[in-house]
């Protein structure tokens, strides 16, 4: 990865993988973004990975509950930043400079959804689980536990794949009309070039 800000499309990776490659990449230097979180993908049944959250939900501090966290995000965005979190020494200064590389978005916010989006291969999910596995996503997990913007994200991610699908059908029509005067012109300039000797 050489660019300077790396955009890459969360759907359809597994977590932990795509979390251990943006980390790596993050404490090299690299800025990463992440868009599309929401369709990020947890191996094992939805009732499994449910039951881990709810226990996770249920740890606190003891001295002092109401103050003391470890905070639990709902949020499907929060969710994958905090586990590469997880994954960085954050507590040090390389690591919270590595951290703040990060950018997390749920669908594709506007700068990006001009920009080349990346896939990671090595973490893929039709790459890296069997067939016929259970899986579930991140979007879906976040909103049984009081994520309240499912229904925004995926009327804003409508919105923009119809505006995308527009933009990508006059682009190709732009193209082809170029083709076509390209090739209607050549013909007039080869005999213009002729009359010249060339």
């Amino acid at each position: 990865m050489s660019d300077p800000v790396v955009v890459i499309d969360g759907a359809q990776h597994l977590l932990g993988r795509l979390a251990s490659v943006t980390a790596k990449q993050l404490l090299n230097g690299q800025k990463i973004v992440v868009v599309r979180c929401e369709a990020i993908n947890i191996s094992g049944e939805f009732f499994r990975a449910k039951l881990k959250y709810q226990a996770f939900m249920r740890k606190q501090t003891r001295y002092n509950a109401t103050r003391g966290g470890p905070w639990h995000y709902r949020s499907p965005s929060k969710m994958f930043w905090r586990t590469v979190r997880g994954m960085i020494p954050h507590k040090t200064a390389r690591g919270t400079a590595a951290l703040e590389r990060l950018k997390v978005f749920e669908g594709v916010p506007p700068p990006y959804d001009r920009k080349k989006r990346m896939v990671v291969p090595q973490a893929l999910r039709v790459l890296r689980l069997k067939p016929g596995r259970k899986y579930c996503t991140v979007g879906r997990l976040g909103h049984e536990f009081g994520w309240k913007y499912r229904d925004v994200v995926a009327k804003l991610e409508e919105r923009r794949k119809v505006k995308g699908q527009a933009y990508y059908e006059r682009k190709v029509a732009a193209k082809k009309m170029m083709a076509d005067a390209q090739k209607n012109n050549g013909g007039e300039a080869a005999k213009e070039l002729e009359q010249y000797g060339y």
